[in-house]
């Protein structure tokens, strides 16, 4: 996938691009960060209720696991996968 972007600004082509690698950079840093906190929260759900976090979603959305304790979980859980797969299409920009 290939994509164009215009920058309508007085900054030289250079720093603009230091601008984007460096803004790149710290979005993949708070991906990773929030991926550890996630990966924690879901991991501590797992040793309470000796169950993995991808059977908690879909007895979840399944209706299986309606108390309200699960929600934080699954809430963890959909943040971990956001943030993983947030964190791959920000490994896979090249500039």
């Amino acid at each position: 996938m290939e994509l164009t972007l215009q920058i309508d600004t007085d900054y030289s082509l250079q720093e603009a691009s230091e601008i984007i690698r460096s803004a790149l950079e710290h979005e993949k840093h708070l991906a990773k960060y929030k991926i550890d906190r996630y990966a924690m929260i879901c991991d501590e759900f797992e040793d309470r209720y000796d169950l993995i976090s991808t059977e908690l979603i879909k007895k979840f959305e399944a209706g299986e696991l309606l108390a309200e304790e699960y929600l934080e979980w699954y809430a963890a859980k959909r943040g971990l996968d956001h943030w993983k797969k947030k964190l791959a299409l920000l490994r896979s920009i090249r500039m």
